[in-house]
């Protein structure tokens, strides 16, 4: 018979649930279900946890899209550099 050595991964509990706070706090019901329908998700966790995620993507592409209109960084209009992109 294998002990719970073997059954139970040997790291600690917060490598499985990483940074993980429980909280109590007042949710909009109206908006929490109009979240949940346009995520498609089934719980409050996953409609919150999803949301808040959306949120700080929505913010790295809105980031993204700014460096791009100031060719921040970038040398897409340096012509040395997009002559060695176009190879046949």
């Amino acid at each position: 018979m294998l002990g719970l050595s073997h059954v139970y991964l040997r790291s600690s509990r917060t490598d499985i649930l990483p940074n993980v706070t429980k909280r109590l706090i007042d949710v909009d019901d109206t908006l929490l279900e109009q979240a949940s329908g346009v995520l498609r998700t089934r719980t409050m966790k996953d409609t919150v946890n999803q949301a808040l995620g959306e949120v700080v993507r929505a913010e790295l592409r809105r980031r993204h899209a700014d460096r791009l209109v100031r060719m921040d960084g970038l040398a897409i209009d340096d012509p040395e550099v997009m002559a060695g992109a176009w190879r046949s």
